[in-house]
């Protein structure tokens, strides 16, 4: 099994900017290049931070609203500080999170699921800048196609990984949804396939059809049961 890598789906000309950027520059970069965030580099161009969309609109979220009709907003002394700032430096989140070029897929996804995060800089050995991976970019391996998919599982899960013949699983793939079905020798290999073509990149859902020669769960359960001493009459 090959998982798609950061590297294979991050975005390599990455427009970046430096704390000194102003707020103007970098509200035209996003505009130019229709991106939502920019990486802030320093001057070895390592990520020092992200500026996106919503740090620009803060600020227009503190004005006052000419009018009068509008509640005045109340920000965190954080946010404050954030709506004051006129460059990239204060503007940013930090410190900046990053990814590397040979993460899988899952790695960069449970990354940004567990920081929050929708985008992640990725850096070389040397932490330098060298791509963006977003949450768009991770979604794209849910584009490849059944027949991929559907040869991936058949080849490398089922004969090269579990040793299965070819000819005693059937595997059906429609829009990323997997059905096993046939004959396997043992029934503890059926959890284990389902597990590992769950892992394959652009599997949506796994069901099985599949019946067992040997139940060799129901051996294992009875030599782990403690055995009781037959008493003579």
């Amino acid at each position: 099994m090959q998982h798609r890598m950061v590297s294979d789906l991050m975005t390599t000309s990455v427009v970046r900017v430096r704390q000194n950027t102003g707020f103007k520059e970098i509200a035209k970069l996003l505009a130019e290049y229709d991106i939502t965030a920019v990486p802030v580099v320093d001057d070895d161009d390592r990520p020092v931070g992200i500026v996106s969309e919503a740090d620009l609109l803060r600020k227009e979220a503190g004005q006052l609203d000419p009018e009068g009709l509008l509640p005045v907003l109340r920000p965190r002394p954080a946010d404050r500080a954030k709506q004051a700032a006129t460059t990239a430096g204060g503007l940013m989140n930090s410190p900046s999170i990053t990814a590397r070029p040979q993460w899988t897929v899952v790695e960069a996804a449970q990354v940004m699921e567990r920081c929050r995060v929708k985008r992640l800089p990725v850096v070389d050995e040397a932490d330098r800048l060298v791509g963006l991976i977003s949450r768009a970019d991770l979604l794209r391996v849910f584009l490849r196609s059944d027949h991929a998919i559907r040869e991936e599982i058949s080849r490398d899960v089922l004969v090269r990984t579990l040793g299965i013949a070819p000819d005693s699983v059937t595997v059906h793939v429609v829009d990323g949804r997997v059905v096993l079905s046939g004959t396997v020798e043992r029934k503890s290999l059926i959890p284990v396939a389902m597990r590992l073509c769950q892992g394959v990149d652009g599997v949506v859902d796994v069901a099985e059809q599949l019946s067992h020669r040997t139940d060799d769960t129901a051996e294992a359960l009875s030599a782990s049961s403690p055995r009781r001493a037959q008493l003579a009459p």
